[in-house]
C-alpha cells in the first residue's frame, strides 16, 4: 500500500469524527463493501454495509460518542488506537470505557477504506459503570434494549452478549505474569506463560522469536490490560516508544498460543 502514515491515521480518525457528529452517511462510507466490524472484540461480528449501517443506528446514532485518543500506532496497513471511548447515554450517564481500536485498511480503487474494525473493551466493566447509574439509568437500559432486538433481532442481540465471554478463567492472570517477567528480563519466566505451540509475530504475519519478543519487552512497563474476547491487550512503554500486545489465551492449559506486537517500524 502505497500511502503514508499522516494519510492513514487521518483515515482512522474519520472515525470518531463522523461518529461523534452523528454522520451515519460519511462512518459508514468510510468502510469497504464487505468490511467487518466487531464491537466488542468477542461479540457477533457485523459484515458488509448494510450490517454496519444496522450497528450505527444500536450503538452509534442514539447517542453521543467521543473518542479520546493517548497514543495511535501504524504497523503495515494496521492502525492501534489506544484511549478512552466516552458514550453519553443520558445527560446525567456518561460511560467512560478503556479502549484500543484496530483499524485495518485497504486501497479501495485509489482511496484508503477500513476493511476491518476490531474495538478491544470489556462489556461486563461497561455494565457495571452503567448499574451504578441507578434508577437513572433504566430508561437508557429500556432503549438500548429496544434498539437491539429492532435492529439486531434475537440472533443478534444474543450475539452481542457473547461479549460477556471474555477470556477463560484465568486468562487475564497469566497475560499479567506474561508480562510482569518478560519486562523484568526474564526469559524463563516468560517462556513458562506460553503454550507448547505459540506463534508470535510483529503485526500478523512477520514471525519473531521469544528471544525478539524478550528484546523488545525488557526494560519496559505495560498498562491498560484488557481482556476481550480470546484476546488479552496491552500497551507498552520502553524508552519514550509506544506499542500495544496483543494475545490470545488457550484454556487446556490455560496458556498463552498467540502474541501480536504492533509498533512503529523503527521498533525492530
Amino acid at each position: 500500500m502505497s500511502f503514508t502514515r499522516a494519510e492513514m491515521l487521518a483515515t482512522a480518525e474519520r472515525s470518531p469524527s463522523a461518529a461523534g457528529a452523528r454522520d451515519r452517511a460519511a462512518w459508514v462510507g468510510l468502510f469497504s463493501a464487505d468490511a467487518r466490524v466487531e464491537d466488542p472484540v468477542g461479540s457477533q461480528p457485523h459484515q458488509g454495509r448494510l450490517a454496519i449501517g444496522r450497528f450505527y443506528d444500536t450503538f452509534i446514532g442514539p447517542r453521543a460518542v467521543r473518542f479520546h485518543p493517548d497514543v495511535d500506532i501504524v504497523a503495515g496497513a494496521t492502525v492501534i488506537r489506544d484511549g478512552i471511548l466516552e458514550a453519553s447515554m443520558t445527560s446525567s450517564l456518561i460511560l467512560r470505557v478503556p479502549i484500543y481500536i484496530r483499524y485495518d485498511l485497504q486501497d479501495d480503487g485509489g482511496e484508503l477504506k477500513i476493511a476491518a474494525l476490531s474495538a478491544f473493551w470489556e462489556l461486563p466493566a461497561m455494565v457495571g459503570q452503567f448499574l451504578r447509574g441507578g434508577i437513572g439509568a433504566v430508561p437508557a437500559g429500556l432503549r438500548l434494549s429496544k434498539l437491539l432486538l429492532t435492529n439486531q433481532g434475537i440472533v443478534g442481540t444474543l450475539g452481542f452478549l457473547n461479549g460477556f465471554a471474555g477470556v477463560r478463567s484465568g486468562g487475564k492472570g497469566v497475560f499479567t505474569r506474561f508480562l510482569d517477567d518478560a519486562c523484568a528480563g526474564d526469559e524463563v519466566g516468560m517462556r513458562r506463560r506460553f503454550a507448547p505451540q505459540v506463534h508470535i509475530s510483529s503485526g500478523d504475519d512477520l514471525a519473531l522469536s521469544a528471544s525478539d519478543l524478550l528484546n523488545h519487552l525488557a526494560g519496559a512497563r505495560w498498562r491498560k490490560l484488557i481482556g476481550s474476547g480470546r484476546a488479552v491487550v496491552a500497551g507498552i512503554e520502553r524508552a519514550g516508544q509506544r506499542s500495544v500486545v496483543v494475545g490470545e489465551v488457550g484454556s487446556k492449559p490455560v496458556a498463552i498460543t498467540r502474541i501480536r506486537v504492533f509498533a512503529e517500524s523503527a521498533q525492530f
